[in-house]
Order: C-alpha cells, then sequence, then structure tokens
C-alpha cells in the first residue's frame, strides 16, 4: 500500500470512537464540520516537495510513524515534571493538557466579569451558543491536509471569551506537556475570541519532559472585535524526536491589535503557518519569530499577512540562529489589496549560520495591489560579523563569550517588546542556555 494512503487510514481509525464518545455531541453543526474534514484529509494528497507550499520541506518523516490515538488513561500528572512550565502559578490563569488530556486539577477555569477561560469540551456543552459561529469558519478546514485532520478531531483544546470592554487581569498560560513515549499524535484546537475594548495575553507553551517521538498537530482561531488587543506567545521546546506542525489564523477589525511572537526552540520537524488579516482599518498586526536550530531540525516558517483594508500597519521580524546540519525556511507574504491605501507594512528575515553545513532557504515576499503604501522587505543571511567579535575581544571577552554574546543579542531582538515580562525573561534564558549549550 502506497505509505500516503497508509497513514490517512491510520489516522482517520480513531473517528468513530471520537463519534462514540461525543454522546448528544454528534447532533451539533459542529460535528459537520468533522466529518467534512475527516472526507477531505481522505480525498487531499499527501504534501511533497513538488508542492510549492512544501517545497523545502520533507514529510516523509512522518509516513514511516504509526501514530497512536491519546486517552484520558494517558493523562498521567508527575507534578515535578511541570514545575519549570509552571512556575509562579498566581501571576497567570493556567489551563494544562497531559499526552494530549485536559488535566483539571493542575488547571483554573474561569468565568467572571464578562471572562470566559476553559478547556474546550468544556465550552462546546456550556458555551456553544458563543463557539459555534466561529470555530471551524475562521480558518479554512481545508487550508492545507494538516488543518483538515485536525478539524476531524476537534474536542480537546481553549476556549478564550473576553466580553466587551473586559481586561483580563493576568496572562492566560496554556500548557501542552509530552510525559509520555509512546507514539501519541495530539491534536489541540484553541478558539480566542475578544469582543470590543477587551484585552487579553496568552501564552502557549508546547514542551516535553524526555524525548520521544510524537506529533502534535494544533489549529488556533482568533477574532479581535474592534479596538481590542490580543498578545499571543507560542513557546515550542518539545522533544527533539519529535513533529510540530501548526496553523493559527487571526482576524484584526477596526483600531485593533494583534502581537504575536513565535519561539522554536524543539522538535526534529517544526512547520507555522500563520495567517492573519485586517478586517477593518486603522489596525496593528506584529508578527515576530525566532528559531533555534541544531543537529539535524527542519523549522519552516509560513506567514501571510492580509491588508483587505486601508491605513493599518503591520510588522514582521523572523530571525534564526542555525548550527549543525539544521535548516530553517521562511516564506513571508504581505499582500495588500486593491482598496487598501495608505498601507505601512515591513517584513524581515535574518538569520545567522553557525556552521558550515547549516542552511536557510528564505522568501520575503510582497504583493501590492495599491499605490498609496509604503512597503518594506528583505532577507540577510551570513555570519557573526568578525569586526564586532574583535571589539569585543579587544574589551576582554573570550572568544566563545564574544560569540554568544552577539548572538543572544541578535535573537533577543525579536522577542523584547513581549509586555509579559517573567515570560520575556524566560525565553531570553532560554535563548542563553540554547546557545552555551
Amino acid at each position: 500500500m502506497d505509505k500516503s494512503l497508509e497513514f490517512k487510514e491510520k489516522l482517520s481509525s480513531g473517528f468513530d470512537s471520537l463519534e462514540a464518545s461525543l454522546n448528544g455531541g454528534s447532533k451539533l453543526p459542529l460535528h459537520e464540520i468533522r466529518k467534512n474534514s475527516l472526507k477531505f484529509f481522505l480525498e487531499a494528497n499527501y504534501p511533497t516537495l513538488k508542492d510549492e507550499e512544501w517545497k523545502y520541506t520533507n514529510l516523509t518523516g512522518l509516513l514511516d510513524l504509526n501514530f497512536e490515538f491519546p486517552d484520558n488513561k494517558s493523562s498521567l500528572l508527575i507534578e515535578s515534571e511541570l514545575e519549570e512550565f509552571l512556575s509562579e502559578r498566581e501571576k497567570y490563569y493556567n489551563l494544562v493538557f497531559i499526552n494530549g488530556v485536559f488535566s483539571p486539577e493542575s488547571s483554573d477555569l474561569i468565568k467572571f466579569n464578562g471572562i470566559i477561560v476553559s478547556d474546550l469540551k468544556f465550552a462546546v456543552r456550556n458555551y456553544y451558543n458563543l463557539i459555534e459561529p466561529h470555530l471551524g469558519k475562521i480558518i479554512n478546514p481545508e487550508f492545507t491536509i494538516f488543518t483538515a485532520l485536525n478539524s476531524a478531531y476537534i474536542n480537546e483544546g481553549v476556549f478564550i471569551h473576553a466580553h466587551k470592554n473586559k481586561v483580563l487581569d493576568r496572562p492566560v498560560r496554556i500548557v501542552y506537556f509530552n510525559n509520555s513515549d509512546r507514539n501519541y499524535i495530539y491534536q489541540p484546537r484553541n478558539l480566542f475570541l475578544l469582543e470590543e475594548n477587551s484585552q487579553v495575553k496568552v501564552i502557549e507553551v508546547y514542551a516535553s519532559s524526555n524525548e520521544s517521538t510524537y506529533f502534535t498537530n494544533s489549529v488556533t482561531e482568533g477574532l479581535v472585535e474592534d479596538r481590542a488587543i490580543l498578545e499571543h506567545v507560542k513557546l515550542q521546546q518539545e522533544s527533539k524526536s519529535a513533529f510540530h506542525i501548526t496553523a493559527t489564523d487571526i482576524s484584526v477589525k477596526k483600531e485593533a491589535q494583534y502581537h504575536a511572537y513565535n519561539v522554536a526552540f524543539g522538535s526534529i520537524l517544526t512547520r507555522n503557518d500563520i495567517n492573519a488579516r485586517f478586517a477593518g482599518e486603522h489596525s496593528e498586526i506584529t508578527l515576530n519569530g525566532l528559531f533555534l536550530g541544531s543537529g539535524k531540525q527542519l523549522i519552516d516558517n509560513h506567514t501571510l499577512i492580509d491588508h483587505a483594508v486601508p491605513h493599518c500597519r503591520s510588522h514582521q521580524l523572523y530571525k534564526g540562529v542555525l548550527n549543525g546540519l539544521s535548516r530553517g525556511v521562511f516564506n513571508g507574504k504581505v499582500m495588500v489589496r486593491k482598496d487598501a491605501q495608505k498601507t505601512n507594512a515591513f517584513q524581515e528575515n535574518k538569520t545567522i549560520l553557525m556552521s558550515d553545513d547549516a542552511r536557510i532557504d528564505t522568501k520575503p515576499q510582497l504583493e501590492i495591489f495599491a499605490d498609496d503604501v509604503k512597503c518594506t522587505h528583505g532577507a540577510t543571511i551570513g555570519r557573526l560579523n568578525e569586526d564586532s567579535i574583535f571589539y569585543l575581544r579587544s574589551r576582554g571577552f573570550g572568544l566563545e563569550l564574544a560569540r554568544t554574546t552577539l548572538i543572544n543579542a541578535f535573537a533577543t531582538d525579536a522577542v523584547h517588546t513581549i509586555t509579559i515580562d517573567d515570560i520575556r525573561n524566560q525565553i531570553e534564558e532560554m535563548i542563553a542556555a540554547n546557545l552555551s549549550s
């Protein structure tokens, strides 16, 4: 049997069990999205290097693995393993998933003062009227074969809703944690809805306590209504043997702001698709990213900012540091549609190659159909500046310290505007630790 057909058969085999577990939920309109998505998944072609959107990312390694679906017994909690990811709990609202399953004993379910923070299964049962107009409708379930797979199994994940004029007093910290040695497939589904003038900060953490092989296939949808502000930090530090594929789709309305920081340290293969669109004038979108690769890691970032309306600003800065045999991909597109006059868009990708065998394929793109715009884009690839190294060494720095200091300064530039101090400091410490190892 063709490996891709076998792969699809295996990953569709859990659908009957999911359907049986839904009870009355199988009669909701959401279940039609699941069934249609499964049909698309089974019929779609598996991506290969011949596909333009996947030309630098070889996915054949996924086909050789026999992934299993986690069940409720998969959620074995070992508190000591979670300590570093749940430090200073009182500063956050925490939602924790162990081996793909929600862990209520480690989590905070919030419903007060116009704010809802809950796991998705609970939200579908209790807040379906809020969810139904948006879940599976902000992102196209057929965006990729992996988006369709996730949409077929919508079940575990996070729902955040902020009512009009409400500001969440603490960030929400979502931890997807693996401590199993099984070849599990995890499919988190997140939905963030911010009504007018509301403000929410979210940190998504994907982590593992071991170096097992598993597959995270996540999807996040978000709607940021007029004058609302969403700050969204995604920190991926999974097993160096894991696979991580994720899609994020955000719609930003009038005078609203979306600030995203996508930080990737882990997994043998990472693919991030991030799409953000302007749906209202005088809005702002920031998409910043940082990826550190070593060994044989592949980290692929595809972004799209869609300027569909006038008078909007976007800023995009992706930085990479690649060592060993690692590879990076940056494919960033800024689209300025015909009526999107007075657009101001900046896009840049900068990568440092630390070894002769490291590689980056970068493709920043502008598609401009309006004439009254200010748009810039560019990419730089290179080694550390020898003059800067010489300057630091002349001030008493050893060679390795000089190199580490320069790389650390280069990398932290992508994350220094994160407003959540503890998370920004944590990421900067992780950068330093990765660069010194």
